[in-house]
């Protein structure tokens, strides 16, 4: 069974991924490599299907591969989605999740809530997120995530 201490220390790995992301902005070959590992060890492309749909994207919504998520995350000249800007790129200092509510079962289990990411001049972005993850080798693995920036009327 797939405990909710799991569960969050994948959101913590997770979180500090991304901030390691946007710390190596000015070595693209060393942020090239740590993101491709991030990849592997956190998201399973490799394993089956991903459902990924990340914040920022209106023309390519969906990216069922990996080279579109690598593509989001730090984008560059070699960029698979041209509007991808390099969320991760930021850079941020803080990601912070906020759990609504966490379903666990046996091999699977999916998160919702806020997750908060905080520039380095101290503003803070809210997004909502849903991740679904998967138990592979005793290690969770992303295969849904889905985040939005909340409803503004």
């Amino acid at each position: 069974m797939i405990t909710k201490e799991q569960v969050l220390e994948a959101q913590n790995t997770w979180a500090k991924g991304v901030i390691k992301i946007g710390s190596l902005k000015k070595d693209r070959l060393s942020c090239e490599t740590f993101t491709n590992e991030f990849l592997d060890e956190l998201y399973a492309f490799d394993s089956g299907i991903v459902l990924f749909k990340p914040t920022k994207c209106a023309v390519k919504q969906f990216r069922p591969k990996k080279v579109e998520a690598m593509s989001y995350f730090i984008a560059g000249d070699n960029r698979a989605c041209e509007e991808d800007k390099g969320f991760a790129m930021n850079p941020w200092i803080k990601v912070r999740f906020e759990n609504t509510e966490i379903i666990l079962d046996e091999n699977r289990a999916i998160a919702m809530g806020n997750y908060f990411f905080t520039a380095p001049d101290g503003n803070e972005a809210k997004v909502e997120y849903t991740f679904g993850y998967k138990l592979e080798n005793s290690n969770l693995k992303i295969d849904l995530h889905h985040s939005s920036f909340p409803y503004t009327p």
